[in-house]
């Protein structure tokens, strides 16, 4: 996307307002409203300011005690700028449009808590060794009614005869999406009652992380729009199945996919980058599971993964390699994270983790076949609480990768999470109310 495109656009859609959004802590869209009008002559340019608050919320907008951002700090405006290239119209609301923006603090750098930054970070790094991450990301979702009660009582995976009264809501959800430039391959019923999966396409790392938080907040408007709710939250209720964001991986190299030789087992390329995911799995674990609920759905027989291993086409693996001989599809999908993660600090751990794979040139271990939930054999176990996910983040090789200073921060996050916890659900494994009021809509 062009300036001139993007007024052209806008012009075509009757665009009355630009939204300048940028993620915050906890993968939410936050910024300003813009006349359209001010949006071209303005705001294009000088940008919008915004509390840095944004980068040390929780879940629901609490402020845990942070050594960077504080009372003492004063809560400083940042500077959004526009990334024109990322403009999208929004066909579910009508004379809308969007574009994400980029943070930068008063010395003009690139904030460092700021998602967008740090996913920015280790693109270009990859970038510098002539790798373009292509990266895609399967989201799972419930639908509820306006009292987030499931909106099934059954289970019919994948069925397209069942459940037809929820059309019109996905069939819209689709749409949007599309209209929203996001590339929707197909959507099904999952399996959990009124659990849902909308597979969209690959892009650049960047463009998917964006597109990823624009999926749940289409997903959740459209579901409002119908008279239902939507959430991303990873384990809503401790029986049914939990929603997961699957993320899968390749590197471009000379214009084509780095991978696409793997045959059968991954080639060098691709086994350096796996290896680089096995050696820091732990930590990654932290970034797709950083509040009291996500690691919940780390259970046997629940198809996420339960320790550190990978295959080939096997879904009860942690990494997922699809290899078959010259394709272009040939791909890593990393399985351990819920749907509430973050999807710029996730994706920018899983590419800090390949990158130091590719720069130490790590073996990835044996590779495991079968069902990996009867016999783990003697791999690694991943954590199954936020404790034990922060112990494996915190002072990790990945930590520092990530930024110390963005480490340090996100972690003091999820510690307060971990003393909340404490005082209101003990239980590792119980989903209680406490918990649902606490995740369920903001997820």
């Amino acid at each position: 996307m062009t300036l001139e495109s993007f007024r052209s656009l806008a012009d075509e859609h009757n665009v009355h307002t630009v939204e300048v959004a940028a993620p915050d802590s906890q993968g939410h869209l936050r910024g300003k409203r813009v006349p359209v009008e001010r949006f071209f002559s303005t705001t294009v340019n000088d940008g919008v300011h915004i509390a840095d608050a944004m980068f040390v919320f929780d879940m629901q907008n609490d402020l845990p005690d942070n050594e960077f951002v504080n009372m003492d700090s004063g809560y400083l405006d940042c500077h959004l700028v526009p990334d024109i290239s990322s403009a999208r119209i929004l066909t579910h609301r009508s004379g809308y449009a969007l574009v994400f923006a980029d943070a930068f603090d008063k010395a003009g750098n690139p904030h460092p808590l700021a998602p967008r930054s740090v996913l920015a970070a280790q693109i270009a790094k990859a970038a510098e060794h002539g790798l373009a991450p292509v990266v895609a990301t399967e989201l799972e979702f419930y639908l509820c009614t306006p009292d987030w009660q499931p909106v099934q009582e059954h289970i019919q995976y994948s069925s397209v005869t069942d459940a037809l009264e929820l059309e019109p809501a996905l069939a819209d959800m689709r749409a949007a999406l599309l209209g929203a430039g996001i590339e929707v391959e197909s959507s099904n019923s999952e399996y959990g009652p009124g659990q849902i999966e909308i597979n969209t396409g690959p892009a650049d790392a960047m463009r998917t992380a964006d597109s990823t938080v624009l999926f749940k907040s289409i997903v959740k408007q459209v579901a409002i729009q119908h008279g239902l709710r939507a959430t991303f939250m990873p384990k809503p209720w401790a029986e049914q199945s939990g929603s997961g964001m699957h993320v899968h991986t390749s590197l471009t190299v000379d214009g084509g996919n780095g991978f696409a030789s793997s045959d059968g087992q991954p080639n060098e390329l691709m086994a350096k980058w796996l290896g680089g995911l096995m050696e820091h799995a732990g930590a990654l674990t932290f970034l797709g599971a950083p509040t009291a609920n996500g690691a919940k759905r780390i259970r046997p027989y629940t198809f996420a993964p339960t320790h550190i291993h990978w295959g080939l086409d096997n879904r009860t693996v942690m990494a997922r390699c699809i290899v078959e001989g010259g394709s272009s599809a040939n791909r890593i999908e990393f399985r351990p994270a819920g749907a509430d993660a973050n999807p710029y600090l996730l994706i920018g751990g899983i590419l800090g983790a390949g990158m130091d794979g590719i720069q130490r040139e790590l073996a990835p271990p044996m590779m495991c076949e079968g069902d990996m939930y009867t016999n783990p054999g003697d791999n690694e176990a991943l954590p199954t609480d936020l404790s034990g996910c922060i112990d494996c983040y915190e002072g990790s090789a990945l930590s520092g990768v990530l930024g110390d200073m963005f480490s340090t921060s996100y972690l003091s996050i999820a510690k307060a999470e971990v003393s909340l916890a404490a005082e209101n659900n003990p239980d590792a494994d119980d989903v209680n109310d406490w918990e649902r009021a606490r995740y369920i809509e903001h997820c």
